[in-house]
């Protein structure tokens, strides 16, 4: 689950954070009247949208005047924002935030993540924040700093300073710094986030260290713990497939591609993708069913998937372990029917009640594609899609 830029400070600030003052709007006026409110001769005009590279798309702006304030929120209120974390069509500006401005010495980069090999929290840093993050760390690996954070000590004082004098931040302010990274690693840890990052860190003329921007991100799984955070999501700024899809719990993504993949099991699922891929193929989603699909969980899945404009195909991938391939074929029919199918259907089934499931389809009358391997259905799918 990600949230918005105004909520992860809202977090950091409750960890001694150190963010600038700014208010959430959601018309133009309250743009303006929030610039009055903060006050001083500079505002800062930020989209929220659950997407970096907001600069770069035309999201900020900064005001020198309440004019400017009203001009750049009257222009980004509204726009279909396109950044490279967005889909090509953008995403629809709801939201902004209105912020005091800042004065600008260095732009830093900081960032908290699970790393699955060591099992711990990494902290990364580097000298060179701002938009171009990604192109430094492929550039310049070298830039990027790294400490593994032990999770009976949390991140110390020493492992904070010393990434904190790495990363160039001047001696007079690393106690300062040293209060944000433990505040982040925190704010990380108790929150159950899957990524904590702050890009840009500024530092100020005034030797102030104050996280300027802030993106969150948390581990679905563990929302349970946290209504507080659950509180915080953004059903606009989501695939109304794929909040659709939770509803029924299944598994779902949408893709670019024009191939509907029904798998259970997401290692499957997975490698369904791919043999699509191999033959030249274009997946339009991922689907995982799981282990305890029902006719009814199926037929839905297949109301979602008929949802993808480009969608030319359709191919079910099942391994009856867990799931019994007759339930899936009684699926596979029940929503073939419900749904009045339009597009090709190719159907794999291997496992428990393999040859009952396929007489199932056989005898359904209805125009079902079969197939035995993965190679043979991805192939089948392929062809089908391509008409």
């Amino acid at each position: 689950m990600k949230i918005h830029e105004y909520q992860g400070k809202e977090i950091l600030r409750k960890y001694g954070v150190t963010v600038p003052r700014g208010i959430p709007c959601l018309s133009v006026d309250e743009a303006v009247s929030a610039a009055q409110t903060l006050g001083g001769p500079v505002w800062v005009v930020k989209a929220q949208i659950h997407a970096g590279g907001r600069g770069k798309g035309g999201g900020v702006k900064v005001a020198k005047s309440m004019d400017e304030v009203r001009q750049y929120a009257s222009n980004i209120l509204g726009m279909q924002l396109i950044t490279h974390q967005t889909s090509p069509a953008g995403q629809k500006v709801r939201r902004l935030l209105i912020e005091e401005g800042a004065d600008i010495k260095k732009e830093l980069y900081v960032s908290m993540v699970t790393d699955r090999v060591s099992q711990r929290v990494v902290l990364m840093a580097s000298s060179e924040g701002g938009m171009d993050i990604e192109e430094v760390a492929a550039s310049h690996p070298e830039k990027i700093h790294k400490i593994a954070i032990d999770p009976a000590t949390g991140l110390k004082d020493s492992e904070a300073d010393e990434i904190a004098a790495k990363i160039g931040v001047p001696p007079a302010s690393i106690a300062q710094a040293r209060t944000l990274l433990q505040g982040l690693y925190k704010a990380y840890w108790e929150t159950d986030a899957s990524l904590a990052e702050i890009n840009p860190l500024i530092l100020t003329g005034d030797g102030k260290v104050i996280a300027l921007d802030a993106k969150f991100n948390f581990d679905s799984n563990a929302l349970f713990r946290h209504p507080e955070i659950v509180a915080y999501r953004d059903l606009d700024e989501e695939d109304p497939a794929e909040i659709e899809a939770s509803k029924h719990d299944l598994a779902y993504i949408s893709l670019d591609g024009n191939i509907g993949c029904l798998v259970n099991g997401a290692g499957l699922a997975m490698a369904t993708m791919d043999t699509i891929k191999l033959f030249d193929g274009e997946p339009a989603n991922f689907l995982d069913v799981g282990g305890g699909a029902t006719a009814e969980k199926v037929t839905e899945a297949f109301k979602i998937m008929l949802q993808h404009p480009g969608l030319k195909a359709i191919l079910v991938n099942i391994f009856g372990g867990i799931m019994r391939c007759d339930v899936i074929a009684e699926g596979v029919i029940t929503a073939s029917r419900a749904v009045k199918l339009s597009v090709p259907l190719v159907v794999r089934m291997k496992g428990t009640n393999e040859d009952l499931g396929k007489q199932m389809l056989a005898d359904s009358g209805l125009p079902i594609i079969s197939a035995d391997t993965m190679e043979e259905a991805a192939k089948k799918v392929v062809a089908a899609a391509n008409g």
